[in-house]
């Protein structure tokens, strides 16, 4: 398995493993946002990145990442916005490659902070995410503005 950055050639392979994301959050494939998403992903000067796992050809996990600035820090935070790991590929430290990918990543922007958000019903993520991270107990609040 290879872990390596997003590429322009893995558009049909990343977005079957988008789909299943969504899919797995319940959320209804938008093709066109998919695409402005994967362009966005592509473009140095977005702010966004993505890490991928490939398997014999195949994109098996991902992750997506956003820098931003911060009111607390000089320095930029990461949000580490999604990831995903195919469910034939789980419980194989695939997901803790992606977190520490970002974590590189991260490092090597001088961001100085990754953090990110979970349901607090995947429990089988917030296991890993335990072992990788702290859990600070902040709620998150939002208001939809956009349908």
């Amino acid at each position: 398995m290879q872990l390596r950055t997003l590429q322009s050639t893995d558009h049909a392979n990343w977005q079957q493993l988008w789909q299943a994301y969504q899919d797995f959050y319940q959320v209804v494939f938008n093709p066109e946002l998919a695409q402005r998403t994967f362009s966005r992903l592509l473009d140095p000067q977005s702010g966004m990145g993505c890490q991928v796992i490939e398997h014999e050809q195949q994109l098996v996990a991902l992750v997506h990442y956003v820098f931003h600035p911060s009111t607390w820090t000089p320095e930029d935070y990461c949000y580490l916005q999604d990831l995903f790991v195919s469910p034939a590929y789980r419980a194989q430290g695939l997901g803790r490659q992606l977190i520490e990918a970002v974590y590189s990543v991260a490092e090597t922007q001088k961001c100085s902070r990754v953090y990110w958000l979970t349901h607090e019903s995947n429990t089988s993520a917030r296991s890993l995410y335990d072992q990788v991270a702290d859990h600070v107990g902040f709620i998150q609040y939002r208001k939809n503005l956009i349908p």
